[in-house]
């Protein structure tokens, strides 16, 4: 997901639970609670008629207690209970709720100055409203790559995204789905990743070896997701860009600019709460009182979506601690056959993965080892590995409508998350491009 470095991919690593005695459900039960999951999620909604309706909190309370239930194997209830909550307290969990925090009181504090509408004055007053849709697409897709975080992008953009969607009449659903894939082009490439670092790692190939071999698959997908854009935003209605204040703008250029220099994406977000308070004051906005107010209801909007993550932690490591994953990998390396065969068995098996853990990094970090063995096995390039495993951990990533990314998308822009997976081209677009370069281009020289 893009959020720390190099010290930050060890730490994963060393936090990853090692082979336990007590794994009992080492077959397809060890992963049935993902089943359960997307069971009462999807027959519920088809049911009511609704996809937006049934909570995912909802789903997933009842995913958890059968997972927790069918562990017999991992001891006592309370020992159950508490390896559940040893995943839901993770410090990646944590790490990304610290984010969410930060990123629902930002986004409060500059809607209260007024941020948002200033930001989108600017923006439509330079922009044509045709191009809209296209252009948060490219701004998401340059951002992230200068970040390296997809949430980053996400928690600087989103805001912006309903406050154009007013005044160009775009669907909301579809601009956060825009400035959604874009962010996660960038994570997908960007040299400071911690994608693109655990790839590269695992292989033992360079980043820019790793860089060229990704290049060639994710740019085509990009090109052909902006031409989209381009023309679903040619039917925007006229833009009536209201006056800048151009004051008013500066939290939201604060952000981009110390996110593309590098810095913690959570000292960011800290520093763009501060910059909206000092700004709130001097133009009379509000009082401490309505500040305190306004951080407290932003960090309130974010409610369900931290337990969401919570909940999610804690099935996901039961899955892991009952043997999941491996016995996922043992029937997807079990069959291989051929090159394209060893490339399709490494991006499965990093896909089921990212499935099982909801996150990309520890997704890649989990299976490269094993990826590495089926890279030297078949000949593979380790370049070529550390692209699909970054590629299809990314797509993966890209449409779980249980993802940290695609969760702050929903909370941010006001929409489910299903409205925004209908509209993100750009992650079913690279499982194309990324299908046709393993089917295509399996030489040698790959």
């Amino acid at each position: 997901m893009g959020i720390t470095p190099l010290r930050y991919i060890k730490d994963v690593a060393r936090a990853l639970p090692r082979p336990h005695s007590l794994r009992p459900h080492n077959n397809w039960m060890a992963l049935s609670p993902l089943a359960v999951f997307l069971a009462v999620y999807l027959v519920s909604s088809i049911v009511a008629g609704d996809f937006y309706k049934v909570p995912v909190v909802s789903a997933f309370i009842i995913a958890a207690i059968y997972a927790i239930s069918i562990s017999h194997g991992g001891g006592s209830l309370e020992r159950r209970v508490a390896t559940f909550s040893e995943g839901a307290g993770n410090k990646n969990v944590l790490l990304m709720i610290w984010i969410f925090v930060l990123a629902g009181a930002f986004a409060s504090t500059a809607k209260q100055i007024g941020a948002i509408d200033a930001t989108v004055n600017l923006t439509t007053s330079i922009m044509p409203g045709s191009l809209l849709l296209a252009g948060m697409f490219v701004a998401a897709c340059l951002v992230s790559m200068a970040v390296g975080t997809s949430v980053g992008t996400i928690a600087a953009l989103m805001p912006i995204a309903s406050g154009l969607a007013e005044s160009s009449g775009l669907e909301i659903s579809l601009l956060a789905a825009a400035i959604t894939g874009g962010a996660f082009f960038g994570d997908n490439l960007s040299f400071i990743s911690d994608t693109t670092i655990a790839a590269t790692r695992t292989q033992g190939c360079s980043m820019s070896e790793k860089f060229k071999a990704n290049f060639s698959i994710a740019l085509p997908a990009a090109l052909i997701a902006c031409a989209i854009y381009v023309l679903m935003g040619s039917e925007a209605v006229a833009v009536q860009s209201g006056s800048v204040d151009i004051v008013k703008v500066v939290p939201y250029l604060a952000v981009i600019v110390m996110a593309v220099s590098g810095i913690n994406v959570m000292v960011v977000l800290f520093a763009g709460i501060i910059i909206n308070g000092v700004i709130g004051f001097v133009c009379g906005d509000f009082g401490w009182v309505d500040y305190l107010v306004s951080i407290g209801n932003g960090v309130a909007s974010m409610g369900d979506l931290i337990i969401v993550t919570m909940l999610a932690g804690g099935v996901m490591e039961m899955i892991r601690y009952n043997g999941g994953i491996d016995f996922a990998v043992e029937r997807l390396t079990a069959r291989i056959k051929g090159r394209r065969g060893a490339q399709f068995a490494i991006g499965a098996l990093v896909g089921l993965a990212n499935v099982c853990t909801a996150n990309n990094t520890i997704a890649i970090i989990s299976t490269g080892g094993i990826a590495k063995n089926v890279t030297e096995k078949y000949g593979l390039r380790p370049r070529r590995t550390a692209s699909i495993l970054d590629t299809f951990s990314c797509i993966v990533q890209g449409i779980l409508p249980y993802g940290a990314q695609l969760l702050m998308a929903s909370a941010l822009a006001g929409v489910g998350t299903i409205s925004i997976i209908r509209y993100l081209f750009y992650p079913y677009l690279l499982f194309i491009c990324a299908c046709a370069a393993i089917v295509f281009f399996s030489g040698k020289k790959a």
